[in-house]
């Protein structure tokens, strides 16, 4: 006697010697006995909600599984490949996290994308096929990483980012949303010297103070709200929130929390940074051994602020307080900036 499991439904081939039949899916009475589902057969369903995501994404990560293992032919260690990045710095615009990614680079085990690709909000029709292909090859042991801090406050980028991995871990680098707004405004005025007035684009009734929140430079400081969205698809523990202050007056510190949440050794420390008075920011300093030079971020980092009104920063302060509470809540972290 012969028996074959489809699914859970039992189909036996006739000649069964016992003489003892059972009925099968089909209402046809079948000449041997029901043998017992195994208890393998939970593993058929699903690891991960499928409905999410969309099938030929599937197809393309199945597909990289079957063209490179990680290990090479008799066992020898595969060669370097591009993978999916197992963490992304997603935010926040002016928050520091071009420093962030400067400062993990010197880690041996990051391998990062230097350009934001800007994948999840903008070029998500171009296929994951197409992200994958961007990143830089890494080893077994190595991390992959991008930083594109819009992700944070686009609305589909959650979603898409766990429809690729929901294993992804996720870095927010925050700073004060007053000062990040002058800061966003400042790198703008660069750009567009004919742009209005801090003041004039801030409120959209002057006499009364009413803040305009569909200015992006102030929308982008409403963390909470942001961070409302990831939580339907992430839990905190896929979160590491960095300060970006502390990033700029203690960067060994800051840059270690990033190293542990990435389960990787503590291997860029104090000694690798030196505060560039000029510019008012830490740099990396010359690698060991001679080789290389010192790292600091470009000339579009540290700008001087213009003059903006107390006034002004103290309405807009009333304004984010209540925000930065339910923010400090959410994450479990006092940022200090109230």
């Amino acid at each position: 006697m012969l028996g074959f499991l489809v699914g859970y439904v039992v189909f036996c081939l006739p000649g069964s010697a016992s003489g003892v039949s059972a009925r099968g899916a089909a209402g046809l009475r079948l000449p041997c006995p029901l043998p017992p589902l195994p208890r393998a057969a939970p593993a058929l369903l699903p690891e991960r909600p499928f409905l999410l995501v969309p099938p030929e994404e599937e197809e393309e990560e199945e597909e990289e599984e079957e063209e490179g293992g990680e290990e090479g032919e008799r066992g020898a260690p595969a060669a370097p490949r591009r993978r999916f990045p197992q963490a992304l710095i997603v935010g926040v615009k002016k928050g520091g996290t071009r420093a962030l990614l400067e400062f993990l680079r010197a880690h041996p085990d990051v391998r990062a994308l230097g350009a934001e690709p800007h994948f999840f909000d903008r070029g998500y029709a171009k296929g994951l096929a197409w992200y994958r292909n961007l990143m830089p090859r890494t080893s077994e042991g190595q991390i992959t990483m991008e930083k594109t801090p819009s992700y944070f406050v686009t609305k589909e980028a959650p979603r898409r980012i766990y429809n690729m991995s929901r294993d992804t871990k996720l870095i927010v680098v925050v700073r004060n949303p007053v000062t990040r707004a002058i800061s966003d405004y400042t790198q703008t005025l660069s750009k567009s010297p004919g742009l209005p007035g801090f003041q004039a684009l801030a409120f959209k009734n002057l006499s009364t103070g009413l803040i305009d929140t569909s200015w992006s430079a102030l929308r982008i400081g409403i963390y909470a709200k942001h961070l409302e969205h990831w939580l339907r698809y992430f839990p905190v523990s896929s979160f590491l929130f960095v300060s970006g202050e502390r990033l700029v007056s203690d960067p060994a510190r800051e840059v270690g929390r990033v190293q542990d949440f990435l389960g990787l050794r503590r291997l860029v420390t104090d000694k690798h940074f030196y505060f560039n008075q000029t510019k008012g920011f830490p740099c990396l300093k010359k690698p060991e051994g001679g080789g290389g030079r010192p790292r600091c971020l470009g000339k579009s980092k540290g700008r001087p602020h213009p003059k903006i009104d107390p006034q002004v920063i103290q309405r807009l302060q009333d304004f984010y307080r209540p925000f930065n509470l339910k923010f400090y809540q959410m994450t479990g972290q006092d940022f200090g900036w109230d």
